[in-house]
């Protein structure tokens, strides 16, 4: 009897620990739960003058090259010499969009219009660095109707491109009053192309049935696992072909001096190639631009800063690793990156 009492006790000290661990483990399971769950803590804008930025650099330069006493001297200057915005001259907002397979970076730039929207004059101006490959046309279409704000608000809209703005990139590029390419930037590339891997012969093989059902005559026209028709494809195509139209629309429409029909054939070409179908309006780099304006103009760099969770900053990562290797051609040519459903506006896609 008391080693069966013992036995107990030793059970109960046993299930009492287990217990505790049990809760803990269940508990630190569930914040990470809520954590996860629970919307990211509101971003926010930071603002840098970029004429500051530009007289900083100048100025370090400077220093590490004249005398001390010089430097001295030229310190004074400079204090005398740097102006404060005033408020009342032309001022030009620069914003910056890189552009993935998702175009991910709208979320970003449709807070920086709004922000700079809300103060921005008729005499002012918005400088936008494009970066992009292009993406899901979705993703691209936002982007592009972004900037579209900017011009029916009347003010000037710049984009410069230094490295790639093709297929969607373009799309947003082609909002602007003028754009500026550097030159061997790489633009253009006005296609739509969809791609989706199939098998159903594998499966096939194997024994395995795949069924799918839908309500809708072409609710599904292309499929991973089952067996496609022609009909199916050529819907497809033919939905192709109406976004290709839809494209060409809409950059005929803000650059109606551009004979679309000769660029529109999904070919990219770089800087002095572009210039000559009309494509860019002048060969310059986005530095070269910045420096002349920050001497007539005060010049703000706005962009919008918002937290990421780890998971995101992962996802970030091979996002950027896939465009990086989608865009290696032949030639050392850059092109439209792979993308995923429904469509990508000069990339490849799977529906």
């Amino acid at each position: 009897m008391e080693f069966l009492l013992d036995y107990l006790g030793f059970l109960a000290k046993t299930a009492t620990i287990v217990g505790g661990v049990l809760l803990v483990v269940f508990t630190v399971a569930g914040l990470s739960v809520q954590r996860a769950l629970r919307p990211p803590p509101t971003g926010h804008i930071e603002v840098v003058r970029v004429n500051d930025r530009l007289q900083d650099m100048t100025r370090a330069v400077e220093e590490a090259t004249l005398s001390p006493r010089a430097a001295r001297k030229q310190r004074k200057r400079d204090a005398k010499a740097r102006k404060k915005p005033s408020g009342e001259g032309k001022r030009v907002f620069v914003l910056n969009f890189h552009g993935d397979l998702e175009a991910n970076g709208v979320e970003g730039l449709r807070q920086e219009v709004s922000a700079v929207l809300g103060t921005a004059r008729e005499q002012d101006e918005v400088l936008v660095r494009v970066d992009s490959a292009g993406g899901a046309v979705t993703g691209y279409g936002l982007a592009a109707s972004q900037l579209a704000r900017v011009r029916k608000h009347g003010c000037a809209l710049t984009v410069a491109v230094d490295k790639v703005a093709a297929s969607g990139g373009y799309m947003v590029a082609a909002v602007a009053n003028r754009i500026l390419a550097a030159p061997f930037a790489v633009v253009g590339s006005i296609g739509v192309v969809a791609q989706i891997p199939n098998f159903h012969r594998l499966l096939k093989r194997h024994d395995v049935d795949m069924e799918v059902h839908t309500a809708g005559r072409f609710k599904r026209t292309l499929d991973m696992l089952g067996e496609n028709t022609e009909q199916g494809r050529e819907k497809l195509r033919e939905e192709l072909h109406d976004i290709h139209a839809l494209f060409q629309e809409f950059v005929g429409a803000w650059r109606p001096s551009l004979d679309i029909e000769a660029v529109a054939t999904g070919e990219a070409w770089h800087g002095q190639r572009a210039l000559d179908r009309a494509l860019v309006d002048e060969l310059m780099t986005s530095d070269e631009y910045l420096a002349q304006a920050a001497e007539r103009a005060d010049v703000f760099e706005v962009s919008w800063v918002a937290p990421k969770r780890p998971i995101e900053r992962v996802l970030e990562q091979l996002s950027e690793f896939a465009t990086r290797m989608a865009r290696r051609l032949p030639g050392g040519v850059v092109g439209a990156a792979t993308l995923k459903p429904p469509f990508g506006i000069g990339g490849d896609a799977s529906r």
